[in-house]
């Protein structure tokens, strides 16, 4: 079992008492009741979560218990289950009463007397084993016998209510989400008429979770206009105003601080305080400015960070903060913060129930955009900008004249050789109705180097009626962002704006994205918008060593969501290019050059209207294939034995999450611990261990989910709710449900994109490294832009860090994806990637092999990868070096090719793949492929069939480029098991090659 950190995750620990305590001068009384947290001792998906553990005092045929549940749902329609705990066995006899949600009253018969007994009071059931589950909480169900029911108008034994227990403590509702009864909020509301809002402080350890019910914490608690902590020096420190919207609307609330002074006048500056909900820094470093409205009878948390200096001196600082909204008075709140002698270790980050990481979600770190290995430094010449093994050469419109590529074919190495890649310089056309195109009028590009990764460019072009403006960037990996402005000078009606990328043809070989799979480009093919069904916006056209990954925007551009939501949150049409529906994308091959021609149709602008007709361009490959690291880095996917892992061979182990290190899902810090002592264990033998961690979706168990829910939408999709039964009590409605793990009833929400939960996944990752040790991450598809994959990049390789990070997508050209292509969809994040494992749902049977070279292998983009789906096809695997993984697919073990591959040394061979035209060896069938892996007078040849049936192939062998003597050569195909059995064979032997798969050959 793993330990877990959170505090009273304890077996029946008591962790609240209501006390008999006079509700704010209501003249009511709160009634004595204790709240339990369980061990988890009973069936939570047939019973519940939540149920009231109550004595009979005697024996009777009928007991009556009134239980002062204060629910936030609806109990109308819900069962109640009544379980004798002597027993064990459910009683059939129940009836109800006044259930509201204050109060319920359920009559039971007491079968075994005076004892236990247990009403669960949100019984629910789920599909077993699902990942997606939605609860569906039952209905009420009369199995009452009438000879029993006619003994309910009798006296009834009234039942004690010992407590209130749940599962766990996180299915608990005390004390934040036990409500306020109607009574109790209308004589607060009654004593505070005259005020517009009412103002609860709250301290960090009670999260404000409800928006629409008062807790009763704060009914016996009151109003307050002071507010008193004690925190220790350097710690991060947080609190929250609770504002309830008793009266009215409220607009653009904020909060204002003064300098906290003790009474020796030292001073904690006011400019150390802010309020997360209003104020911070976004995931692009920029600055973050949020209005705040409560709709009336609304509850809304503001959450209030303080980074308290370590060389504050110990004392007790006072000051204010000034609530304000429009058309209100600004109400003042004391401040009492006793700044103990203790100084808190890095921030206090290591207690994070206390709130401390919330200033993560300000973070900057990784933002310099500092050089990353294998990329050097960008350098100027001219109107041409050098980066590794590509040139990049502006015309005087600032748009790309040519842009060219020095990778050899094998991809293995840079040459001194460039390969021009475009037949004519991007032109953007502007014509008018009458058929003539707007002549441009150009100066010249002014290019600037900001730092030595980014060069930035501008250039201003005019013509009779239009005027462009571009802003461009390129970065060390050879990303390009093209801002291109387009003003009206005056009225003007146009046929068509459009770009066109004039690739030559030789080049054009390859395509992928816009609908096709990939594979070869066709010679004529049309795209049209469809952003509600596809995402879709940009394709990859290139050949293995020189290529372009083109994407349109407008300035309006949001990451939609992907793997599996993309419907819930799909692209937004740019204005520019989309014009409603009438762009497109036209593919047009001729005798030189095939032409690309982003166009948007019709359009009349005003003087003065302005269109952005953004877009973004990845120059490939990113580097060379590192095909040591392929033959020596071997991973184990799965939470296991070091001992047992070690022996397998393998030298990376990676951590899923629902596992007893890693269990919750994108939140790994509550077993880091036991984390810790594995990875130590691991680093014994020589292994490195790297965990699952995205950001696609957030656990549950999450210690920040109230402050993130606080900020409405920043960080959480919109949604219709449902999902496991924990998602419905707690988060009630508005969000996704995303991933469950049944084993450890870890339920995730789906984030709503890039926000500052980016800034916090960097810190995390930062502190990962730093404290725990892991080696880098797995990720499981990804929900976030390259500048965050930088940054990440950047903190996992800190100090001498191996930062190994490994790709896996499942095939997203499907429905609920928007039939995108996975590589397509990541390669912003090819270039600090180690490897790629594409995937479940990719077909390995029935596709050519074009698409494996562009969508599996990695290969044309510097990457190699791994196979996933069925342990994939180990035969056409090896002719892109690629391998399935252990010990995650059935039957499909990759060690006896492992051993092949130690065997014949292929750590120091030379990989010539089938794709390279003066490849050394080939076959006479061109749908049997050969790839070679070269040694000195020694090679491995891995031969594939993508043939429709059984072939007869012989081999073509260029024995000079082998450097080896025919006349002394031999053939032989060594023994692997569930690969081929041994044999020899003669240079000019016929072979034959089953359909599917293929064989490895020794010539030596």
């Amino acid at each position: 079992m793993f330990k877990l950190i959170k505090p009273n995750f304890l077996s029946k620990a008591v962790f609240g008492i209501a006390l008999f305590l006079s509700t704010a001068g209501t003249g009511s009384q709160a009634q004595q009741l204790k709240y339990v947290s369980g061990n988890s001792t009973w069936d939570a998906d047939s019973l519940g979560n939540h149920r009231a553990v109550v004595q009979v005092p005697v024996s009777g045929p009928v007991a009556r218990a009134v239980i002062e549940w204060r629910r936030k749902d609806n109990p109308a329609n819900k069962e109640i289950i009544v379980i004798d705990a002597r027993s064990n066995q459910r009683i059939l006899n129940v009836k109800t009463e006044s259930l509201s949600r204050e109060t319920g009253t359920i009559y039971f018969e007491p079968v075994s007397g005076a004892g236990t007994y247990y009403i669960y009071y949100l019984p629910f059931h789920v599909q077993p084993g699902s990942n997606y589950p939605t609860a569906i909480y039952k209905k009420p169900n009369d199995r009452t016998a009438v000879a029993w029911t006619n003994k309910i108008t009798s006296k009834p034994i009234t039942a004690k209510i010992d407590y209130l227990e749940s599962f766990n403590q996180l299915n608990s509702f005390y004390p934040m989400e036990v409500i306020a009864t109607a009574k109790e909020v209308n004589a607060l509301i009654s004593k505070n008429k005259d005020q517009p809002y009412l103002i609860f402080p709250e301290d960090r350890l009670h999260p404000v979770k409800m928006e629409k019910d008062l807790p009763l914490r704060w009914i016996l608690k009151g109003t307050g206009k002071t507010f008193t902590d004690t925190a220790d020096r350097g710690e991060n420190f947080s609190f929250q105003l609770g504002l309830f919207a008793a009266s009215k609307d409220l607009h653009n609330v904020k909060l204002k601080f003064t300098d906290l002074k003790s009474s020796a006048g030292d001073v904690i500056p006011a400019k150390l305080i802010s309020c997360l909900n209003t104020d911070g820094i976004n995931w692009d470093n920029k600055i973050l400015s949020k209005q705040v409205d409560i709709n009336k009878n609304d509850i809304q948390s503001l959450w209030c960070l303080l980074d308290i200096p370590k060389n504050t001196n110990p004392a007790t600082y006072r000051g204010t903060v000034t609530v304000t909204a429009n058309g209100t008075a600004p109400v003042p709140v004391q401040i009492n913060l006793v700044v103990s002698q203790k100084t808190a270790v890095n921030g206090g980050v290591n207690e994070p129930w206390k709130q401390t990481r919330l200033t993560w979600l300000n973070s900057s770190l990784g933002q310099k955009n500092d050089l990353i290995g294998p990329y050097i430094p960008l350098k100027i010449n001219g109107n041409t900008i050098s980066l590794l093994g590509r040139k990049l050469i502006l015309g005087n419109d600032g748009m790309p004249a040519q842009i060219e590529s020095f990778f050899t074919e094998e991809m293995t190495a840079i040459d001194q050789q460039a390969r021009p890649l475009l037949a004519s310089p991007f032109a953007l056309i502007a014509e008018q109705t009458d058929g003539t195109a707007l002549k441009w009028k150009t100066g010249k590009p002014t290019i600037r180097q900001v730092e030595p990764g980014e060069v930035i460019w501008t250039a201003t072009n005019t013509s009779s009626k239009l005027q462009m403006d571009i802003k461009a960037s390129l970065e060390f990996d050879g990303f390009v962002n093209y801002s291109v402005k387009l003003t009206a000078l005056s009225d003007v009606n146009l046929k068509d704006i459009r770009m066109v990328i004039p690739f030559k043809k030789e080049v054009a070989e390859y395509m992928m994205g816009l609908n096709l799979k990939g594979g070869k480009i066709p010679a004529d093919y049309k795209w049209k918008w469809d952003v509600a069904h596809k995402n879709q916006d940009g394709a990859w056209i290139g050949a293995v060593n020189a290529g372009i990954r083109f994407a349109l925007k407008d300035e309006h551009y949001t990451r939609p969501l992907n793997t599996n939501f993309y419907l819930d949150k799909p692209l937004l049409l740019p204005s520019s290019w989309g014009n409603h529906d009438k762009g497109g994308i036209d593919i047009q091959q001729n005798a030189l050059n095939t032409s690309v021609t982003n166009y948007s149709g019709a359009r009349e602008m005003k003087a003065g209207d302005t269109l952005h007709y953004n877009f973004n361009l990845m120059i490939t490959p990113f580097h060379t294939l590192n095909t040591g690291d392929q033959w020596a880095t071997r991973y184990y996917h799965k939470y296991n034995n070091v001992d047992t892992i070690k022996a397998t061979g393998a030298t990376v182990v990676n951590i899923h999450h629902g596992t007893a290190i890693n269990p919750y899902i994108n939140y790994p810090f509550i077993a880091h611990d036991a984390m810790k002592n594995y990875i130590d264990s691991a680093h014994h033998l020589g292994l490195k261990v790297k965990i699952y961690n995205t950001v696609r979706e957030v656990s549950n168990s999450a210690y920040e989910l109230a402050p993130l829910r606080s900020l409405g939408h920043e960080v959480f999709s919109k949604g219709k709710g449902g999902g496991y039964a924990w998602l419905q009590e707690h988060l009630n409605a508005d969000y996704i449900a995303a991933w469950y793990v049944p084993e450890v009833k870890d339920a995730a929400i789906i984030n709503s994109g890039m926000s500052r939960w980016h800034n916090y996944y960097v810190e995390g990752m930062s502190w990962l490294v730093q404290n725990i040790g892991i080696d880098g991450i797995y990720l499981d598809d990804v929900a976030y832009d390259r500048t965050t994959m930088k940054r990440i990049k950047r903190v996992l390789t800190q100090n001498g860090h191996p930062g190994i990070i490994d790709l896996h997508s499942a095939n997203q050209y499907n429905k609920r994806d928007g039939f995108n292509n996975s590589a397509n969809l990541y390669m912003d994040h090819f270039p600090y990637l180690n490897r790629l494992w594409f995937g479940e749902n990719f077909d390995y049977e029935n596709n050519t092999q074009d698409f494996y070279l562009t969508e599996i292998s990695g290969i044309p983009f510097g990457l190699m990868g791994e196979m996933l789906e069925g342990g994939g096809n180990p035969w056409r695997g090896m002719v892109y070096g690629m391998t399935n993984r252990m010990p995650w697919s059935a039957n499909a073990d990759p060690r006896p090719i492992w051993k092949t591959w130690d065997n014949f040394g292929i750590r120091q061979s030379r990989m010539i793949g089938y794709w390279v035209k003066n490849n050394p060896v080939k076959t006479t069938q061109q749908d049997v492929l050969a790839t070679v892996y070269l040694k000195d007078k020694k090679a491995l040849v891995a031969i594939a069939s993508w043939a429709k049936e059984d072939t007869k192939v012989k081999l073509v062998i260029d024995w000079k480029a082998l450097g080896i003597d025919p006349k002394k050569a031999t053939l032989t195909a060594p023994a692997i098991k569930n690969f081929q059995t041994a044999q020899t064979i003669a240079a000019n032997e016929e072979i034959i090659v089953k359909k599917g798969q293929g064989l490895m050959l020794i010539i030596e």
